[in-house]
């Protein structure tokens, strides 16, 4: 009895991974079926599970609308975004973990943070745009590195300063009686301990940065600056959809961020093994 108890709850968990992986793999399976497709096929009322006859045609279309242009601008923007914000909230975490403020101003601080966060960004566009109009960052890509801190900063800060608060306090203080500076203590000792935290935050930020789409369309006017979640939303048309170029070039701009959390992934998990070692 109690051998077929383990066995069914066994095969239940495995149906239930099965059903799990099956949600999650059948869109990108959609997508990748839908670009090989015709645009008459495509329109066809009775959907195939598999192209009749395959082709690359929208994958061409894609590329040769210059593509790589608009790709390259979301791996800039996107990257140095996050790095920012990621810097900016490290600093600014540990100072609001470690160091006490008059009339508890980190508290306000964080809550303000939050709030902003919470805002539709929509509120926070207008106001954007008149500053960056004034100081010349309007049409370009160092204007949308800065707008998009507001997605990534918040974020970034509450979760870094998570980390940094069950950090305990005695390898600093280890490391200041050795003589070490406070810079040497963020870089060397903090930074280090709190490296899983830093990178979970970083793949999250990217994602972020990586899928903006408001402020790319508020802030950019030329097409040569233009980034990807923009471009995308130019294949669908009031009156038509382009849908499988439009499947395509969403695949090609999903790959990334799927290339970068799984390097990302082995390599904190390497990490880890290593220190249980």
């Amino acid at each position: 009895m109690y051998r077929l108890r383990k066995i069914l709850k066994r095969t239940v968990f495995i149906l239930l991974v099965i059903f799990v992986v099956a949600i999650i793999l059948i869109p990108i399976y959609w997508m990748v079926n839908t670009s090989l497709k015709t645009p008459r096929e495509v329109i066809d009322p009775i959907p195939s599970f598999f192209p009749r006859t395959p082709t690359l045609a929208n994958y061409k279309a894609v590329f040769k609308s210059g593509l790589w242009k608009n790709f390259s601008n979301s791996v800039i923007v996107a990257v140095s975004a996050t790095l920012a914000s990621i810097i900016l909230a490290f600093l600014s975490s540990y100072a609001l973990a470690r160091y006490r403020f008059p009339f508890h101003l980190n508290r306000l601080f964080l809550i303000w943070v939050l709030v902003v966060r919470i805002l539709p960004p929509i509120v926070l566009a207008v106001p954007l745009f008149t500053i960056f109009n004034r100081i010349g960052l309007i049409n370009t890509l160092g204007g949308l590195i800065v707008a998009f801190q507001i997605y990534t900063l918040p974020y970034s800060i509450w979760i870094i300063y998570g980390f940094l608060k069950t950090l305990p306090k005695e390898y600093e203080e280890a490391a200041r009686i050795d003589g070490a500076s406070p810079l040497r203590v963020l870089v060397s000792i903090v930074a280090p301990l709190v490296r899983s935290g830093i990178i979970a935050t970083s793949i999250f930020a990217l994602i972020l940065a990586w899928n903006e789409f408001l402020f790319a369309l508020l802030f950019v006017r030329s097409p040569r600056l233009l980034t990807l979640p923009v471009v995308i939303a130019r294949y669908i048309g009031e009156y038509t959809t382009q849908w499988g170029e439009l499947m395509a070039i969403g695949l090609f701009a999903s790959l990334p961020i799927l290339i970068f959390s799984n390097v990302v992934y082995k390599k904190q998990t390497e990490g880890f093994s290593m220190s249980l070692k």
